[in-house]
């Protein structure tokens, strides 16, 4: 008498489980029968409409194509079809145009801009069987380290809503750590995958420039070219999803597939001993913050608990690391120069760039030259920035991964004030709490941007104030696998994804 009601309450608690399972997880569930689609997605659904409005992480849905995508992946998973994501619900960044819903990248004006097929990555993940369910929140023109904008609002962290789950891919990470999605397609240029990883205790991947094609990615609908220095990539709950989720998104653009197709080189190891590994902990001339300290401590503790070692930068050869501080100056350049309409710099912006004396070559001069930067010297820092990928190049000749922070702070409470330039967010040094400028938090995350180098940002527990705090592992240009094979094995050495207090699955 009580079969069908001991059923439906395993059932239940399968999919409360499977609320903060990997997305390999529940792909596997699905394969195996344990669950159908349908009912996934509609645990998710539920779970979305009940949580979401505390934090507003996913800001488009696509209820009825789900469904109608649900039912499909049931059919095929009934015929015998296995596919990677096969029936596993997936959300993905705003920017990324999906057939029918609207791309504003957080503008009013373009409210009206339905895509009419889905980006290069979004088919991608489709064919993989996933089911987009719909689109995460990102902050406006994706320039902040927050994620709000006037079309869809403010987009809070699991964690404590009184903080930013980070930005530009704020509403992808908040997603996963809420237990929306299991993956989360974002994209970065000064950190906006690996950010909002770390603020909220997730993974994620920036891939090798030019390893993921950006097509239906942003605005002018239509757009053929590609922003430099930006890429696309995964995020996920666990370092393998990751690795399961970059080779569906590769090879998507059908001009370049005429001739060559990508495949990536496997990871130069598996085992965390064998990794011959390069700790960066402090950027040249800054304080190093308690943060940082505590995530250099945690990797070098992790790393030597499963036999490995670790080198520091005092123990390298002269002239073998890149000139960090000069890099960063070029990056601000690079950036700069990267957006095809310029922002309206501030008054206290205007004021600065006028008085700028010719020999200033510091980073906040190179930034606020950029934005007007003739094409003859945008072509002579492309070459220096080429240069500086060769000298990397040589670096991981002696090195398989570097390991550095991903910000010098744990998330911090919302702030919009304006000039966005002339915001400050506080910093803990051992001496105390320091305001530190918002163009100085993009050291550490920009430090793989501009060499074009692939990164995986991962947790590493909790900070003493409960807030998630995680470290990055840059690899050699297009080895995109190494670094996640590292992550994921050192996964196993200390806690991975942890769930928000609050947000387990009791519904």
């Amino acid at each position: 008498m009580n079969a069908p009601a001991d059923t439906q309450h395993l059932k239940t608690a399968l999919l409360n489980r499977l609320s903060h399972a990997s997305a390999s997880e529940q792909a596997r569930a699905l394969a195996e029968g344990q669950i159908s689609a349908s009912e996934l997605l509609e645990h998710s659904l539920e779970r979305i409409a009940r949580l979401n409005p505390a934090i507003n992480a996913l800001v488009v849905l696509d209820l009825e194509r789900a469904r109608a995508d649900a039912r499909a992946a049931d059919a095929a998973l009934a015929r015998g079809e296995r596919r990677p994501l096969l029936g596993v619900p997936v959300s993905v960044k705003e920017n990324f145009d999906v057939a029918g819903l609207p791309t504003t990248v957080g503008s009013p004006a373009q409210t009206g801009n339905l895509a009419a097929q889905d980006s290069a990555a979004v088919a991608g993940l489709r064919e993989a069987g996933a089911i987009v369910l719909g689109k995460s929140n990102v902050p406006q023109a994706l320039a902040d380290l927050q994620s709000y904008n006037a079309v869809y609002g403010l987009s809070r962290n699991p964690w404590d809503p009184a903080r930013t789950p980070g930005g530009s891919s704020g509403g992808s990470a908040a997603a996963l750590a809420a237990g929306f999605v299991a993956l989360e397609l974002g994209t970065d240029i000064g950190g906006s995958i690996r950010i909002p990883a770390h603020f909220t205790g997730v993974y994620g991947h920036k891939t090798s420039q030019g390893l993921i094609s950006l097509l239906g990615t942003g605005l002018p609908a239509g757009r053929q070219g590609e922003r430099d220095l930006a890429v696309a990539g995964p995020l996920a709950r666990s370092a393998a999803d990751l690795a399961l989720a970059l080779p569906l998104l590769l090879n998507r653009d059908p001009r370049q597939n005429k001739t060559w197709r990508a495949t990536l080189p496997a990871p130069r190891h598996n085992r965390l001993s064998d990794f011959r590994l390069l700790l960066i902990d402090q950027w040249p001339g800054t304080e190093q913050s308690l943060s940082e300290q505590q995530v250099s401590q945690r990797l070098v503790q992790a790393v030597q608990a499963a036999g490995g070692q670790v080198t520091r930068v005092s123990e390298l050869a002269p002239g073998l690391l890149p000139d960090l501080a000069a890099s960063h100056t070029l990056y601000r350049s690079l950036l700069g120069s990267s957006l095809a309409d310029p922002p309206t710099l501030s008054a206290g912006a205007q004021q600065r760039l006028a008085a700028l004396q010719p020999d200033d070559h510091s980073a906040d001069a190179a930034w606020l030259r950029s934005f007007s930067l003739s094409h003859r010297d945008w072509l002579r820092l492309n070459e220096a920035r080429l240069q500086l990928r060769a000298q990397w190049e040589a670096l991981f000749e002696q090195f398989d991964l570097v390991l550095s922070p991903v910000a010098p702070l744990p998330a911090f409470e919302h702030n919009q004030q304006e000039p966005k330039d002339e915001r400050h967010y506080p910093v803990a040094f051992a001496d105390g709490v320091r305001p530190v400028r918002f163009l100085d938090l993009f050291t550490w995350a920009g430090l793989p941007v501009l060499p074009g180098l692939p990164a995986t940002s991962f947790p590493l527990g909790l900070d003493e104030s409960g807030l998630p705090i995680g470290g990055q592992a840059v690899g050699p240009f297009l080895e995109d696998l190494t670094p996640i094979r590292f992550a994921e094995l050192l996964e196993a050495q200390q806690p991975g994804f942890i769930v928000p207090p609050g947000w387990q699955s009791t519904g």
